[in-house]
């Protein structure tokens, strides 16, 4: 059977997809916890879109 490889999201090395791997999708502890930092310092954000005046009185009158 072929075993299922990812690449890290933190580094990009191709990473063997197992349940032997404790850090997975990452490579390596160090990758898991920088990716933990880059969370906790808020460098990894969902864009917030502007609402318009409309979409505002759209949500009110759906109320």
């Amino acid at each position: 059977m072929k075993q299922r490889t990812v690449n890290c999201p933190q580094c990009g090395k191709s990473v063997v997809w197992h349940q032997s791997n404790l850090f997975r999708p990452f490579c390596s502890e160090r990758c898991k916890t920088m990716d933990l930092a880059q969370w906790a310092q808020e460098s990894y954000r969902i864009p917030e879109t502007k609402k318009t005046a409309e979409d505002n009185e759209q949500q009110s009158n759906d109320k």
